[in-house]
């Protein structure tokens, strides 16, 4: 066993070992079925001492691209970032405070962004910013239409 050092040891056999214990084929069928939890909580459900929010994400991200997916994968994580920074959803007055909270959700989404797609991340966080979306908006999954139309998939 690791001793709560995520890094020991075969992390990625770990990790998918996990997820099929799960029930799931895949780190991502996995992820969807929690489109809102964030990467720790994530992490946690696989392995409170032993796997960690970036293992998971870098999981998701090899499986986004081996399936032509990653568009769809930064949707999702947008979402993710949106739940854990704006818990009301998105907020009806842009004052100081909740500038700072949309500011967080979309710096640690272009954070983790993969170099690929960062210019479209920027273009979506600039027009969140210039056209916010309805008060109390917050995404559900990937799919979520307002998502689509600021990121659509690269094939459409």
């Amino acid at each position: 066993m690791t001793d709560g050092q995520p890094w020991q040891g075969n992390w990625k056999a770990r990790l998918y070992e996990r997820v099929r214990d799960r029930g799931y084929d895949s780190l991502t069928a996995f992820a969807e079925a929690r489109p809102t939890a964030s990467l720790v909580a994530l992490a946690q459900e696989l392995g409170a001492d032993d796997i960690a929010g970036i293992q998971v994400y870098n999981g998701l991200v090899a499986e986004a691209e081996r399936s032509h997916q990653v568009t769809r994968l930064i949707r999702g994580q947008l979402v993710r970032e949106l739940w854990g920074s704006l818990p009301d959803g998105w907020p009806a007055v842009m004052d100081d405070d909740n500038r700072f909270k949309v500011a967080k959700a979309l710096g640690l989404w272009f954070g983790i962004t993969p170099e690929t797609h960062e210019q479209r991340v920027r273009e979506v966080s600039d027009a969140l910013f210039a056209n916010p979306p309805p008060t109390g908006w917050r995404p559900l999954g990937p799919d979520d239409a307002l998502l689509r139309t600021l990121l659509p998939d690269e094939e459409a």
